[in-house]
C-alpha cells in the first residue's frame, strides 16, 4: 500500500482537529446557527459548478431516496454541527475532541440495537471503559464531584452531537444509499440548509455578522472541514477500507490537544490524559476485539483446506 494511502485519513483527522479549534474561536465571534448556515451556503456555492450536471442526470435515483438523504443531511450537517458550535461555548476543544472520538464505539453499539449485529466482547468491555473514562474526564478527575454537580452543558451537548452523528452512520449502513458520494454530500447540504434557514432568519441583529474575524472561520469550516476533509476521507476509505480508517479517529484528541495548546493556549491536565486515554482504549478495544460476547467465536479461515 503506498504511503499516500495512509496520509488521506491522517490529514482528514488533522483538518477535523482544526475544525474543533475553529469551533472554539467561533464561539466568541458568531452565533452557532449563523456559522452553520454560512458554511452550508459556501459548500453549495463551491460544489454546484461541479455537481449540478451529474446531479440532474441522476435525478431519478435521488428522487427515490430523497427523504433518506434529507434526514442524513439534517443529522450530520445541521444538528451535529450546530450542537458542536454550541458546545464550544462552554467546554474545551480537547474535551470536544475526546467525546467526538467516541463516535465509532457509539456507532458499533447502536448497530447492535438497530441493525441486529452481534455484540462483541470488545464492544462490551470498551463501552464500560469509555464511559468510565468519560466520567473521569468531564468530572475533571473527581467522579464524586461530577455526581454532585452534574455534567457541564458543553460536554453534554457534545455527547448529544456525537450520538446523533453515530446514529447517522448507522442509518447510512442500514439504507446503503446508491447515490455517488459527492452527490449525496451535496443533497445532504441542501437539506441541512433548508433546516437552518428559519433558525438563521430568527437570529438577533449582530449575531451573524461577516467581518475579518468570522470570514476565515467560515471559509475553513466550509471548504477545509466540509469539502477537503470529505474528499480525503472518501479516498482513504477507498484505499484502506472503513475499518482501517476508523482507527484514525483515535488520533483526533491528540491532534486537537496539540492545536489547542498552540492556538488557544489551553492547558493539558492529568485528567485529560487519564480520562481521555481510558476512553480511547475502550474505543480501540471495540474496534479490534471481535470475539462475540455470547456464543462461540469462529475466526475467519483463509486459504483452502
Amino acid at each position: 500500500m503506498p504511503v499516500r494511502a495512509y496520509l488521506y485519513p491522517f490529514l482528514a483527522m488533522l483538518l477535523w482537529a482544526g475544525n474543533v479549534v475553529v469551533s472554539k474561536l467561533a464561539a466568541s465571534s458568531i452565533a452557532p446557527t449563523a456559522i452553520t448556515f454560512y458554511r452550508l451556503v459556501l459548500v453549495l456555492l463551491v460544489m454546484t459548478p461541479f455537481i449540478a450536471r451529474p446531479l440532474w442526470r441522476n435525478r431519478a435515483a435521488i428522487r427515490r431516496q430523497w427523504w433518506q438523504l434529507a434526514l442524513c443531511g439534517v443529522m450530520s450537517m445541521a444538528l451535529f454541527q450546530s450542537l458542536s458550535y454550541r458546545a464550544a461555548e462552554s467546554t474545551t476543544a480537547t474535551n470536544m475532541a475526546i467525546v467526538t472520538a467516541l463516535a465509532p464505539l457509539m456507532t458499533a453499539l447502536l448497530s447492535v440495537l438497530l441493525l441486529g449485529e452481534r455484540l462483541t466482547l470488545g464492544m462490551a468491555t470498551g463501552g464500560v471503559l469509555s464511559f468510565g473514562g468519560l466520567l473521569y474526564l468531564v468530572g475533571r478527575g473527581d467522579i464524586l464531584a461530577l455526581l454532585q454537580q452534574g455534567v457541564h452543558a458543553g460536554d453534554a451537548l457534545m455527547l448529544l452531537a456525537c450520538l446523533i452523528f453515530a446514529l447517522y452512520g448507522v442509518l447510512l449502513r442500514r439504507w446503503r444509499l446508491s447515490i455517488p458520494a459527492w452527490q449525496a454530500i451535496y443533497c445532504q447540504a441542501l437539506a441541512a440548509l433548508a433546516c437552518m434557514l428559519p433558525l438563521f432568519l430568527l437570529l438577533p441583529p449582530g449575531s451573524a455578522r461577516l467581518d475579518a474575524t468570522t470570514l476565515p472561520l467560515i471559509g475553513y469550516a466550509g471548504i477545509g472541514s466540509s469539502i477537503v476533509l470529505s474528499y480525503l476521507w472518501i479516498e482513504g476509505v477507498k484505499l484502506l477500507g472503513p475499518n482501517r480508517c476508523s482507527i484514525y479517529v483515535n488520533l483526533l484528541p491528540l491532534l486537537t490537544a496539540l492545536l489547542a495548546i498552540v492556538w488557544l493556549h489551553e492547558s493539558m491536565h492529568m485528567y485529560h490524559l487519564v480520562g481521555g486515554g481510558i476512553s480511547l482504549l475502550g474505543v480501540l478495544l471495540a474496534q479490534t476485539v471481535q470475539r462475540p460476547l455470547f456464543g462461540r467465536y469462529r475466526p475467519a479461515v483463509s486459504g483452502t483446506a
